[in-house]
């Protein structure tokens, strides 16, 4: 079989030129990374604890530049409750749902024993519900509002002195469920040089008592300077202000006082700017992963063993969850077929108990209507015995009537006789 001849110049006019549109390599990765975590967003929950009035709500707004809505809280408040708010929020092409959450009452108790309590209890609030959607079959992570806490900052009262006791109470409860960065609220009440003092009396406080705040991590080259640097000013002594003054020819925040302005973001007037720096721009995903990785894993992993899940058996076997499963599910329906039991039982008991007391009260009845029927007999005997007695006195009582009102008939007539007989002795 032959085939026609090819005609080059037809040949040519086929074949088609490609033309790379750029590099080929694995190294793009890290782009696609970034455009799938950009369309996606991002969430981000900071967790403020700190006495009512300290400048919680002030800082928020001051390192967000904008104003949050808040509602003043009330110093007389029984109990501490938690009021968390969620924002959407846009810089360039990049969407973060920021999460707000306040603590309303913290500190104004007379006895504040259980003030840590609903803080700490609100933390494992939103690590159960990721572990139960975790767990779900049909799991929709991508879209999941994750609430769990990435920060907490915890305002520190500018005294000068030392740390409440309800201050390193709180944050031990909390070092092993959120990463803690202290804060001292309204640097600008104290001197700087008792303000060097004071932090110093922090931070060897929280090590004395074994409290575990979050450090900036240096393993990362790019940031291992400035990280280092930040980690030896902690607590930051920060000033939040959303006022704006006029210093020199420019417009800041600042706040206004009889001898002068403090500048918000004048890093030798207060720490705010490290604060946000170190806060929103180099370690904000650190944080994340840190929440991730090591709190709520941490969390998770009581959690389970708590539900007798293992990673190996006795004989350093790989544990089947399916033998877990089947496991603790015997062990349940034996221990809810042990508790019907009880409750069988228990019911039969307070029956038996009902009846012998029923029985008991029908005794005691019977005999009470017994002894009243008897009362009521004697009585009744008595009565008869009274009424005969009256009526003997009675009869009696008429015959003597009677035998008064014959004799008095008599005596009357005698009476009448009498004078008679002398008028007719006169006559002869």
């Amino acid at each position: 079989m032959t085939h026609p001849p090819i005609d080059p110049e037809m040949d040519n006019e086929e074949k088609r030129s490609l033309e790379l549109a750029g590099h080929v390599g694995f190294d793009s990765l890290p782009d696609q990374l970034v455009s799938k975590a950009v369309s996606q967003g991002f969430c981000f929950n900071i967790l403020c604890v700190g006495e009512t009035g300290i400048g919680k709500s002030t800082l928020i707004n001051t390192l967000f530049n904008t104003t949050f809505e808040s509602d003043e809280a009330s110093h007389y408040l029984q109990d501490v409750h938690l009021r968390p708010k969620t924002y959407d929020l846009q810089e360039s092409n990049v969407n973060l749902k920021l999460t707000i959450v306040d603590t309303v009452g913290f500190g104004d108790q007379i006895n504040k024993d259980e003030s840590y309590k609903p803080i700490v209890d609100y933390i494992d609030t939103q690590f159960e519900n990721f572990l139960q959607e975790e767990m779900k079959i049909k799991r929709s992570l991508h879209n999941y509002h994750d609430s769990r806490i990435h920060i907490c900052l915890y305002f520190i009262a500018p005294t000068g002195h030392s740390l409440k006791s309800l201050d390193l109470v709180t944050m031990k409860k909390l070092d092993s469920k959120v990463n803690i960065i202290p804060v001292i609220a309204k640097a600008d009440t104290i001197s700087k040089s008792e303000l060097h003092k004071f932090k110093i009396k922090i931070m060897s406080e929280l090590v004395s008592n074994g409290v575990q705040i979050y450090q900036f991590p240096t393993e990362d080259e790019a940031v291992t300077e400035i990280n280092s640097t930040m980690n030896a000013h902690l607590p930051f002594a920060v000033i939040g202000s959303v006022e704006q003054v006029k210093v020199g020819n420019k417009m800041v925040r600042a706040r206004l006082y009889p001898w002068g302005s403090v500048q918000v973001e004048n890093e030798s007037h207060c720490d705010f700017v490290k604060l946000r720096e170190m806060l929103l721009r180099v370690n904000i995903e650190d944080l994340r992963e840190q929440t991730h990785a090591r709190h709520y894993e941490l969390y998770r992993r009581c959690k389970l063993e708590e539900m007798g899940f293992k990673d190996t058996d006795p004989d350093s076997q790989p544990f089947s969850l399916q033998q877990t499963y089947e496991t603790k599910r015997k062990e349940f329906l034996v221990e809810l077929q042990r508790k019907e039991e009880e409750m069988r039982q228990m019911f039969v008991n307070k029956v038996k108990e009902t009846e012998a007391e029923l029985k008991e009260k029908e005794r005691e009845l019977h005999e009470r209507f017994e002894q009243l029927k008897r009362m009521h007999h004697d009585e009744k005997r008595n009565l008869e015995e009274k009424r005969r007695e009256l009526e003997e006195e009675m009869n009696s009582f008429n015959r003597r009537k009677v035998a008064a009102e014959t004799l008095m008939g008599q005596a009357l007539q005698s009476c009448s006789q009498q004078p008679f007989k002398k008028d007719k002795d006169k006559k002869k």
